[in-house]
């Protein structure tokens, strides 16, 4: 953050540029103000119960960041990589709202992973054409790892050609400390840190169509049995919008979320970023974790945030 000093009808002003625009706090006339500034300052008002394990980082938007714990080493982000998976397609084949978007031919590799036991697929028959649409929801509610490739295929020609587009697109966003190295996070290979997967946060929910999915608890697409439902659970809370569970072994429980806390007239965005929880135990234990862990974080933030701006006397300048 920078500050800035300016005066105003005699009481000095300090304007603070956080995520989403300028903001001021005021100080009084002997241009002392000991109190922390800016998010800071919200940050501290707030008890968050930050997760002892994995790495955590939070930011509201047009604040900034309440702050982040675990360290900044790259970790294995499971199936949260499918978040820059899906950003990718959309900016290389963007949709508008309601728009179903271009056919897509499900292949034989596809259809075959389906069968998997080893990772989360969605079932796919070969020669059905599912919608752009559509197969975001499969890609992001049940997490389908085959869904990820088949969508890197249709992109790039290759897995490999859509990963190169998915690290040149981290390194456009300044996420230094990211690696992908497949489009689905089955790999332990990809890493990245939850301050770098928030800054695809913010990203990705400027999206409509990637926003409006990711808020779906459930969803049926034609030629897929039954109904297809979302592994983020957390969907059911208040405020709760997004975004994408991810869990594995070596990865432990991962979530980046995203939720809604309305502060008098004004609804502030809340992004979120767990991850490592219960690694090295099963994907079950580890996502169930990173739920819980996560859901008592946004619980404290939609209790605690609208006091927490009220008491650093936050102003638009």
């Amino acid at each position: 953050m920078r500050g800035v000093g300016a005066a105003c009808g005699g009481t000095a002003l300090l304007a603070v540029v956080g995520v989403g625009g300028w903001f001021g706090f005021a100080r009084d006339e002997g241009g002392v103000d000991p109190r922390p500034r800016g998010a800071a300052a919200v940050a501290e008002r707030l008890d968050l119960p930050w997760p002892r394990e994995g790495q955590t980082s939070i930011a509201v938007e047009g604040v900034g960041s309440l702050g982040s714990t675990g360290g900044s080493e790259p970790v294995p982000i499971a199936s949260v990589t499918k978040v820059m998976t899906a950003y990718v397609i959309l900016k290389e084949n963007p949709l508008a709202a309601g728009e179903q978007g271009p056919r897509i031919t499900v292949d034989a590799t596809a259809a075959e992973e389906s069968h998997s036991l080893d990772e989360s697929t969605a079932p796919l028959r070969e020669g059905r054409r599912p919608t752009q649409r559509q197969l975001l929801e499969l890609l992001l509610l049940p997490s389908g790892n085959n869904v990820a490739r088949l969508l890197a295929r249709w992109d790039a020609g290759s897995e490999k050609a859509f990963v190169a587009k998915m690290n040149r697109a981290a390194t456009r966003l300044g996420m230094d400390r990211t690696t992908y190295t497949g489009a689905s996070g089955f790999e332990a290979s990809t890493r990245s840190t939850a301050d770098d997967q928030l800054k695809l946060a913010r990203q990705a929910m400027k999206e409509p169509v990637l926003r409006a999915v990711v808020a779906l608890r459930s969803t049926t697409v034609p030629g897929v049995p039954g109904t297809v439902t979302n592994t983020n659970r957390l969907l059911d809370e208040p405020g709760v919008i997004g975004l994408k569970t991810g869990s594995s072994t070596p990865a432990g429980g991962n979530l980046m979320w995203a939720a809604e806390v309305t502060s008098g007239a004004r609804r502030h965005l809340v992004l979120g970023v767990v991850l490592g929880q219960r690694a090295r135990t099963t994907p079950a234990e580890g996502l169930d974790a990173a739920l819980e862990k996560s859901g008592a974080l946004i619980e404290a933030v939609r209790t605690g945030l609208p006091a927490a701006l009220r008491g650093g006397e936050l102003v638009r300048t």
